[in-house]
């Protein structure tokens, strides 16, 4: 990692040095069934009598099934990567099967694909809180809006896992991951017995998309990151990104955030689709963090991309660009008064933090 002024600068083939000798065989053997899938693609794309598209479908359903196999062996010998439907009961893994299709649909428009990312993210959340070993539970007593004949009152026992999420930082890899961090923070302020809100760090970290997945370059922005470090120290700090590729953004942030000293208590990072590699990369290169995702793609493209990927999750969750690029202010205005009512108290933590940016650096 190079350190320069204002930018923190990430190379690719420092992600690869920590990635073991059976990482890189798996990663191999992952690369040569994919060449086999992307065949069986062009097969189907092309004029095929039904008899031929049957053969061809029964082909690739078949090469998938390897390719799962393989990842939930892998996956299996490495704890701190939890994915849905290889740790879940069998009958949960349909409904993130079909989440996960819709979201990959190319007819699945912003609006539907929000409501999506924001179903995936309350799975997600339940995958790594619902079930905490030795929980107690804690009562909620809830006002209605009954009067008559009296005031009436409901009772409600919930899990208490105050201790796992009231020590919560939410820190934003920029810009697709800005709703799926107020999703995952709405989920802790909703499990909360003390409705707590968690803080935000906002990181303003790119990649140079016109380089390849070897030579990939990974630039934090400093100067336009919000953050306050001593909110940081000591604490729990989630990193929600819908799609995790390489590896390189999160990696990037967190070791900036370990030259200034800070500690964290525990580093967890929330994931719709990851690539094995990228997954792979981020657990060898951050020690004690841990993965959560929903569904596990099998390879990354030269230019990086998930294969097959859904397409520039950031793109479809807050619409393309014109031809300035928005600012987080300009992000959370297209979000709309829905969204905004939704994730009212998530925007005033924010606001606070990009506000007081001059008083925290």
């Amino acid at each position: 990692m190079i350190l320069a002024m204002s930018k923190i600068l990430l190379k690719a083939e420092d992600l690869d040095g920590y990635l073991t000798e059976s990482d890189k065989g798996y990663i191999a053997r992952m690369d040569g069934l994919y060449r086999r899938v992307m065949g069986v693609f062009a097969a189907l794309s092309g004029p095929l009598s039904p008899a031929e598209q049957g053969r061809e479908e029964v082909a690739l359903i078949s090469l998938y099934n390897e390719m799962g196999d393989l990842m939930q062996t892998l996956c299996g010998q490495e704890s701190a990567i939890r994915v849905y439907p290889f740790i879940t009961p069998q009958e949960n893994h349909s409904e993130a099967s079909r989440l996960i299709a819709k979201l990959r649909d190319i007819h699945t428009e912003n609006q539907e694909f929000v409501y999506y990312i924001q179903r995936a993210y309350e799975m997600l959340f339940k995958l790594a809180y619902g079930g905490i070993p030795g929980s107690n539970k804690n009562y909620l007593i809830v006002k209605t809006p009954v009067r008559r004949p009296v005031q009436n009152y409901a009772v409600h026992k919930i899990t208490n896992v105050d201790a796992a999420i009231e020590h919560t930082v939410m820190c934003v890899m920029l810009r697709g991951a800005l709703l799926p961090s107020m999703i995952m923070s709405k989920e802790i302020q909703e499990y909360s017995s003390h409705g707590y809100i968690t803080p935000f760090a906002l990181f303003k970290i790119s990649r140079d998309d016109t380089r390849h997945e070897h030579d990939m370059e990974y630039v934090l922005d400093l100067d336009k990151s919000y953050f306050n470090l001593e909110t940081l120290d000591g604490k729990d700090l989630i990193f929600a990104d819908p799609m995790s590729a390489t590896g390189g953004s999160l990696v990037t942030v967190v070791h900036y955030l370990l030259k200034t000293g800070i500690r964290p208590r525990s580093i967890r990072f929330f994931n719709v689709i990851a690539a094995l590699k990228g997954t792979l990369r981020v657990v060898r290169a951050l020690e004690g963090c841990e993965v959560f995702t929903l569904w596990m793609d099998p390879v990354l493209n030269d230019a990086a991309y998930i294969m097959p990927g859904l397409g520039d999750a950031g793109d479809r969750i807050n619409g393309q660009d014109g031809d300035c690029p928005r600012n987080i202010i300009q992000l959370l205005a297209d979000y709309g008064t829905t969204i905004a009512q939704l994730y009212r108290a998530q925007l005033r933590e924010i606001e606070r933090t990009v506000l007081s940016h001059s008083q925290l650096r």
